[in-house]
């Protein structure tokens, strides 16, 4: 069983979908991280002109100039280009740095996610596992019965044979027999079904599947449960540090910002035949003196998204608290459904063992032993269920207290 947990945290598709999630809010990190470094720009362009405006500029830039220039007519001129600049954003109000933590939290969030994502998963192959074999063994409850019955019709034909049986308890064990056919038919259908789940939930579209249950022994029971260590609560406490976040980037909004630029840029023709170079540098302050309200309706937004999480953080407590409760009410009442579901199956037993031996001696009709037969049946497919119930109702306690399944599960 842990093994096949292991196997459906690295296979399933959900885990693979988890990781990508991660991998993106990572790449959201780098990206706001980008801000902080210089912008680093070189280009390059070649032209031809003979509009005065422009012919005018290559001459001053080419360092060609002459008192014989007409400046109405400088006449055609050609420019080679070459540029090197580079800004910096000095201050933004600490919007850079709020992205930054959005991108960081948003991250939190989806690494929480993939726990989250892991911790059902498991928590699906455990109960599947349990179903596997809780339908393996009704499986041989169904063929057991079958065969009690075949067992008690060969003792009827022969007292029917004999003048002991009447013709319609024979029916009764013929109509029995075919309802336990069709109950073996039933039960070996679920397996079937139950299988396709179990390779569903390991990322598998097809195979054989054989379990082990040699040491499957009862995960520990965990106590003093109180819901602190859930993903759902995570990823909320990190959705509200994005939150956070992204209010301080909204009311950056109302902070000037500033950027430092410097350029190099050399110039040369081939009509004049000269070349020049040039640079510049400096500071530039932006402030937005009004923006139509824009930016206080984007705070006032991000105020209401960081109160409507600080809700959903106080109803998701709330309800971890209601499935806690129901899980440990669960807990208790799988536990005494097993040893009452035992007590069960062993009065039923003796009593089929005596209602056997009475048929085949006369002192019973087929009724009652059919009836002794279905309720042994009943007896040993409740026994079964409580079984399995109580073994999920121990990892579903495990995962209402956002525990992993086994210590090595997801690592």
């Amino acid at each position: 069983m842990e093994n096949a947990v292991s196997f459906a945290v690295a296979n399933n598709p959900d885990s693979f979908i988890a990781h990508k999630r991660i991998e993106e809010a990572r790449t959201m990190i780098a990206t706001a991280q980008s801000i902080d470094y210089p912008m680093v720009n070189l280009s390059a362009g070649y032209s031809q002109t003979n509009n005065p405006m422009y012919s005018f500029g290559n001459i001053l830039n080419q360092g060609a100039f002459n008192q014989t220039i007409d400046f109405n007519d400088p006449g055609r001129t050609d420019n080679l280009n070459l540029k090197a600049s580079i800004g910096y954003r000095v201050y933004n109000g600490g919007r850079t740095t709020a992205e930054i933590d959005a991108a960081k939290a948003a991250t939190e969030m989806q690494k929480a996610g993939l726990a989250s994502v892991h911790q059902r998963l498991a928590f699906e192959v455990i109960k599947t596992f349990h179903a596997i074999v809780q339908a393996k063994e009704m499986v041989k409850v169904r063929q057991e019965a079958l065969d009690a019955i075949g067992a008690a019709l060969d003792v009827a034909n022969a007292r029917f044979e004999a003048g002991d049986l009447l013709r319609s308890d024979l029916l009764n064990l013929e109509l029995q027999q075919s309802r336990a056919s069709e109950n073996l038919i039933q039960s070996r259908h679920t397996l079937e079904l139950t299988k396709r789940s179990f390779l569903n939930l390991l990322g598998l579209k097809e195979g054989e599947v054989k379990i082990s249950t040699e040491d499957l022994a009862a995960q520990e029971i965990p106590v003093n449960i109180d819901g602190s260590s859930r993903q759902e609560l995570k990823q909320l406490k990190a959705r509200e540090k994005a939150s956070l976040a992204e209010l301080r980037k909204a009311e950056s909004g109302r902070l000037p910002t500033v950027d430092a630029f410097a350029s190099y840029q050399v110039d040369g023709g081939l009509v004049l035949e000269e070349g020049g170079n040039s640079w510049m540098a400096g500071l530039k302050m932006d402030y937005k003196l009004f923006d139509g309200d824009r930016t206080a309706s984007m705070i006032a937004k991000a105020r209401a998204r960081l109160q409507e999480i600080r809700g959903l953080i106080r109803k998701t407590e709330l309800a971890i608290n209601l499935e806690i409760q129901q899980a440990e009410l669960d807990y208790k009442q799988a536990r005494k459904r097993v040893s009452v579901t035992e007590k069960m199956v062993l009065v039923a037993q003796e009593g089929i063992r005596l209602s056997r031996a009475r048929f085949k001696e006369g002192v019973i009709l087929a009724s009652d032993l059919i009836d002794f037969e279905m309720r042994l049946s009943d007896a040993l497919a409740r026994r079964l269920a409580a079984k399995a119930r109580y073994q999920v109702a121990i990892a579903n306690l495990r995962k209402v207290a956002g525990l992993e399944q086994f210590p090595t599960t997801g690592e």
